[in-house]
């Protein structure tokens, strides 16, 4: 079999522009071993950058054209000539414009095969409050919240009276811990809502597990999902937060296989696959939960539909863990990719009585 041509979108304008530049070399490093790798940087104002060799800059200014005829073409921008032609588009953008729906819409304007979910999962599992209100309405069961546009002295006190001490402030839409804070004071609210609406423009407010244990689980396939064998994440600190997730003095412990009764670690992959039928998600996802430890009951946190590809992410380790090396799950990847494509390449766009 030929070897497929593979473009790799990575960096992006958002907040882990730095996580997804180490996702990205990690993914371009494995994807090599069976196809041909088309490096794209993103960089932090939005231009597409093709690349000979991936890095975190330079490289020749490209676009791609919303039209099916042009077949995903990537165009230079100087001249709008053919710079390279993919098979198929892989991005690994983490956050805003690139994992919220935006580039995936793009990419299905025009009409080309793209790893993992669409633009309209991919938005709804992006946008807490709208992934929360898909959970509800499938009964996944999760920690009460609520959701802020903006904020005043009443909103600070109604948010305290409802959901008690201790809660997470958090932006609706990004991820890696960005802009998230615990909050164990009525006084701190005030500088976590200051941090959370820099980066978005509404929040989200959670009531915090008191005790917990953090865990995840991969989910990978199309119709027919499976989830791999669940992890625990032990933080080096109070909570799971940025620095606990990338940096190198981190001491965060992964437990892979999470230490679980047998009936506890199916419920996990159980609500597993159905937080991703719920948003619709397609191709792969990790979901996190939070095990309340006195009462044993299995809360979803969220669903990520392009997790961590670093070399210490759960996503990957899970899969190996679960029988499955990286660059079989880098394959298989491509492969879901192009069967949902071939899939939509059948659907009528036209309409005959």
């Amino acid at each position: 079999m030929p070897r497929l041509k593979v473009a790799v979108l990575f960096g992006g304008r958002s907040g882990e522009h730095e996580v997804s530049l180490v996702s990205g070399a990690s993914v371009m490093g494995a994807l090599a071993e069976r196809h041909d790798v088309i490096p794209v940087l993103i960089d932090r104002t939005g231009r597409w950058l093709l690349q000979g060799t991936p890095g975190p800059e330079g490289g020749e200014p490209v676009f791609l054209l919303p039209s099916p005829p042009d077949r995903g073409a990537l165009r230079r921008l100087a001249d709008a000539a053919v710079a390279a032609r993919p098979d198929v588009y892989f991005p690994v953008l983490h956050g805003t414009f690139g994992e919220d729906g935006t580039v995936q819409g793009l990419l299905e304007l025009a009409a080309v095969p793209c790893v993992g979910s669409g633009a309209a999962a991919s938005a709804a599992a992006m946008d807490k409050e709208l992934m929360k209100a898909l959970f509800a309405a499938a009964d996944v069961p999760q920690t009460p919240y609520r959701v802020l546009h903006g904020r005043d002295e009443a909103t600070r006190e109604r948010v305290v009276a409802e959901l008690g001490l201790p809660l997470f402030v958090k932006p609706a839409n990004l991820g890696s811990s960005v802009g998230v804070s615990k909050v164990k004071a009525a006084a701190e609210l005030g500088p976590a809502f200051d941090l959370a609406f820099a980066y978005d423009r509404k929040i989200v407010v959670e009531a915090a597990v008191k005790e917990n244990r953090e865990l995840e689980v991969s989910v990978l396939g199309n119709d027919e999902p499976e989830a791999s064998v669940p992890g625990e994440i032990v933080p080096d600190r109070e909570f799971y937060d940025y620095d606990s997730k990338y940096s190198p003095q981190s001491r965060t412990q992964l437990r892979i296989p999470a230490p679980l009764e047998p009936e506890v670690a199916e419920e996990v992959r159980r609500l597993g696959v159905r937080a991703f039928r719920a948003v619709d998600a397609c191709g792969y996802a990790r979901v996190d939960f939070l095990l309340d430890r006195p009462t044993g009951r299995v809360l979803v946190n969220e669903i990520n539909t392009i997790p961590g590809f670093t070399s210490i992410s759960m996503f990957p380790k899970l899969w190996a863990a679960s029988g499955l090396p990286y660059p079989e799950l880098l394959a298989r990847l491509v492969d879901l990719a192009l069967a949902r494509h071939a899939e939509r390449s059948r659907l009528r766009t036209d309409y005959r009585p």
